[in-house]
């Protein structure tokens, strides 16, 4: 009987080895079907492209797939409980916005993002960049331009990068003219992911990381990483820099810029040094539970699509609760009802302590500068400031990063609890300022209920801001795209 046993667990473990086999030949076998697919495909491409290629139209004859699926980046036809790929005036919505960033461009413009296709027409038309007359004019660096346009490492390359940041915002906008792409996150060659901005390599490398050593699946968010993560305009040359050298909690990176000595700028109210968050989108990840597994953005925001057979990347890029069919659920078993309210779930309880926040620092702000004004002393104050450095980076921080109440629901209630937290201590550091002044009363708060109001009481003269943005927009852009045009920066159509 052992024997037979024997002899039926021999035969089992063959057979179960066999299986094995069998599966992996066949993957073995669809993969070497897949690269023989990909090598016919570049052996017998329709255009030949050799270095820095930033017209996105070129690309369309060997990739039609990707990129018909890349202009529909361009819609604007999708909208969650909270936002979409539609450009909503967030300073209408929350107008304490204005008075948390006084002296700074966002109080005049500040809307949710639109899609890639989208980043040349809307960082144009953005209030932010002002109305540039010549090449040396207009308030913003040239290192504006760094995410919006595989142009950028075409200029990089061309005149060096070092160049390229210092300069003015408007030398540059005949040259960077086609919005971000292709090149951005693929070599033109071999369509080998990589990484086309030198930001991204320096920072891993101030880490003692070689992204070079990156997977395959590690760079199916780098690429991403290049733009979507906290920087700052570091020096005179507004050298583009991830303050990451510390590592990538809100902690790390606010004592980085304190050992730098940085802020973005000085509060028209507070006189607080304020430090502008970004986008920390990727950072933010890295700390949810998707992140720690391994997920991609590309995973998510890039799902795998199938036509006639052929399964390639989805280049529309856009929120995954627009499809969740091919994104949550395939992993999760749930419903899209279900998936979708556990989203907006987390969006929400985040957005409680959010407006709570922005509530009491802008009312910081307004206090500090009634403090000013009673004769407080610049010792007095200092306490006060950092608290408002300290709370306004935690807000901005939480509330800059798209999607971070879903990429980790926990470190963003975490942050914002903390700015609240810091928020309200220096309102109490402020009236202890006030009283040794004589004053105990309630500070008296201006009416900011909505934009127009509060631009108003920060001194915005916002009639002759949009004159300026609509006369540069009828005559310095026409002539940027003529020259682009004429200097064939720009693909025939």
């Amino acid at each position: 009987m052992e024997k037979k046993l024997k002899s039926w667990q021999g035969w089992l473990l063959f057979g179960g080895s066999m299986v094995v086999v069998f599966v992996l030949g066949l993957c073995v076998s669809a993969l070497m079907e897949r690269r023989a697919e990909l090598e016919s495909v570049f052996n017998n491409r329709r255009t030949v492209i050799t270095g820095i290629e930033a017209r996105n139209e070129v690309f369309k004859s060997d990739f039609p797939r990707e990129y018909q699926t890349w202009t529909e980046t361009a819609k604007t036809d999708f909208q969650s409980e909270f936002n979409g790929n539609i450009a909503v005036d967030v300073l209408e919505q929350r107008p304490e916005m204005v008075v948390l960033w006084a002296g700074y461009a966002f109080s005049k413009d500040y809307s949710t993002p639109r899609g890639h296709m989208h980043a040349i027409e809307d960082i144009t038309a953005s209030l932010r960049t002002g109305a540039p007359a010549t090449p040396e004019d207009g308030p913003q660096p040239s290192t504006c331009w760094t995410c919006k346009s595989p142009d950028v490492p075409r200029m990089m390359e061309a005149i060096g990068v070092d160049a390229f940041y210092n300069n003015k915002w408007g030398a540059m906008g005949d040259e960077i003219v086609n919005p971000i792409g292709c090149a951005d996150c693929h070599e033109p060659e071999n369509m080998n992911l990589h990484i086309s901005r030198p930001a991204l390599i320096e920072a891993f490398a101030r880490q003692g990381r070689d992204i070079t050593k990156a997977t395959p699946q590690e760079m199916r968010s780098l690429v991403c990483a290049q733009c979507h993560v906290e920087y700052y305009f570091k020096g005179d040359g507004k050298y583009l820099t991830f303050p990451w050298d510390k590592g990538f909690t809100v902690e790390d990176m606010e004592a980085y810029y304190d050992n730098e000595g940085f802020y973005d700028y000085i509060h028209k109210l507070s006189r607080a040094p304020i430090l502008k968050a970004q986008h920390p989108d990727y950072e933010i990840c890295q700390m949810g539970i998707h992140g720690q597994r391994g997920v991609s953005c590309a995973d998510c925001h890039m799902p795998y699509k199938s036509e006639g057979g052929v399964k390639f990347s989805d280049h529309h890029i856009q929120s995954p609760l627009a499809m969740i069919d091919r994104t949550c659920q395939t992993c999760h078993r749930e419903s899209e009802e279900t998936l979708r309210n556990n989203v907006y779930e987390r969006q929400r309880k985040a957005n409680e302590i959010r407006n709570r926040l922005e509530q009491e620092l802008a009312k910081a702000h307004i206090e500090a500068k009634f403090a000013w004004d009673k004769g407080a002393t610049e010792d007095q104050m200092k306490d006060v400031l950092a608290l408002i450095r300290q709370a306004q980076w935690r807000w901005d921080f939480g509330v800059a990063s798209h999607g971070g109440s879903f990429h980790a629901p926990q470190e963003i209630q975490r942050i914002l609890s903390h700015g609240l937290d810091k928020a309200m201590q220096a309102r109490l550091a402020v009236s202890r300022v006030l009283a040794k002044h004589g004053f105990t009363d309630d500070v008296p708060m201006p009416d900011i209920s909505t934009k127009e109001k509060a631009q108003q009481y920060i001194g915005l003269d916002m009639d002759a801001e949009r004159a300026a943005k609509e006369k540069f927009l009828k005559t310095t852009v026409p002539a940027w795209l003529e020259k682009a045009k004429a200097n064939g920066r720009l693909a025939q159509k």
